[in-house]
């Protein structure tokens, strides 16, 4: 059975969506796209790392939005013992209950690397499905777009089949991202 990329599932939906409002609704709606960074942080873990990546956000109506989005992290355990690598592509859905503040509800399609320096440890990937939920403030640059900050807590579960004893199967996590949207949020 052949499946479809998550990055086209989330365009797509994006894109219909869009699509899918009256135009009537143009004039309270807007489209956004820009980098990312963020900050990401386990609840087992000592220290978080940062994340880079980028985020499409579409907001239909004064009080309804959506956005897209990808990052990369990058991450060692055991001193250079595990490699650990995530490209999370996340969907979500956003509700403005004041216009600078949101909350926000989604997925996401998790890409998994684990590298191993052990030879007898045979490397890993792959993907897994997670829930996230956040809110954050979108504050307006004018006409140049927005800047939107946000806390959002993933729940996220590592299946055991292909993983060593060594992985930690339960891999919640909050991340803090800030993003420039350029366009006409």
């Amino acid at each position: 059975m052949r499946t479809i990329p998550m990055v086209t599932v989330v365009g797509g939906t994006v894109f219909a969506l869009i699509c899918l409002f009256p135009v009537g609704t143009r004039a309270e709606s807007g489209l956004g796209f820009g980098p990312r960074i963020g900050y990401e942080r386990s609840k087992d873990d000592d220290s978080g790392e940062f994340t880079f990546g980028a985020a499409l956000r579409a907001r239909f109506l004064s009080v309804l939005g959506a956005e897209g989005s990808i990052d990369y992290r990058e991450d060692q355990f055991g001193g250079d013992a595990v490699r650990f690598k995530s490209w999370p592509v996340m969907a979500t859905g956003l509700v403005y209950p004041l216009p600078v503040l949101y909350g926000a509800v989604g997925a996401g399609w998790h890409n998994i690397s684990l590298d191993f320096k052990d030879p007898h440890l045979q490397d890993v990937d792959g993907q897994e499905f997670g829930w996230h939920v956040g809110g954050g403030l979108e504050i307006p640059l004018g006409d140049a777009g927005a800047l939107a900050a946000d806390v959002r807590y993933v729940f996220l579960n590592l299946e055991a089949g292909e993983l060593p004893e060594v992985v930690d199967r339960d891999a919640d996590f909050y991340v803090i991202t800030v993003a420039l949207l350029l366009g006409s949020l």
